[in-house]
């Protein structure tokens, strides 16, 4: 069992049903659920999920989505101010985006085995407290 991080957009490809990314976020998911993986996001990713949603005026949908995230299947972890310094390591030592810097250090407090995202630029990264930094066409899982 590993616990597996996802990257916003990997949320977003899924619940928004991607015609390129969808059909490969939901068979990750499923490898996950075989094995038992626990699947954990940042709270940010949740408001960055709901986005779409609320630019569409869709409302009752963004309601669903903030309570798939509420359900218990997915470990959501806070963004504190006690992550204030590792978001700002991270940010300056990778010269990251502030969003990425945010879920790469929740990712890092939560013990990460692997971190997924379809960010080339974050792909093989090194940080402290994640094992391994994956993109959707890894064959790990």
């Amino acid at each position: 069992m590993s616990r597996i991080y996802w990257d916003s957009m990997l949320f977003i490809y899924w619940l928004e049903n991607h015609p390129r990314y969808a059909g490969r976020v939901q068979q990750i998911r499923e490898s996950m659920k075989k094995r038992e993986d626990r699947l954990c996001t940042s709270a940010f990713t949740v408001g960055e999920t709901l986005v779409g949603f609320h630019k569409r005026h869709d409302l009752k949908t963004a309601a669903r989505v903030r309570s798939f995230f509420l359900d218990g299947s997915i470990e959501i972890v806070p963004y504190t101010v006690d992550l204030a310094d590792s978001y700002a390591e991270i940010r300056a030592r990778l010269m990251v985006s502030s969003a990425d810097a945010i879920h790469l250090a929740c990712a890092a407090r939560a013990g990460t085995d692997l971190f997924l995202t379809n960010d080339k630029g974050l792909i093989g990264q090194i940080v402290p407290g994640i094992q391994f930094i994956a993109g959707l066409d890894t064959n790990i899982i």
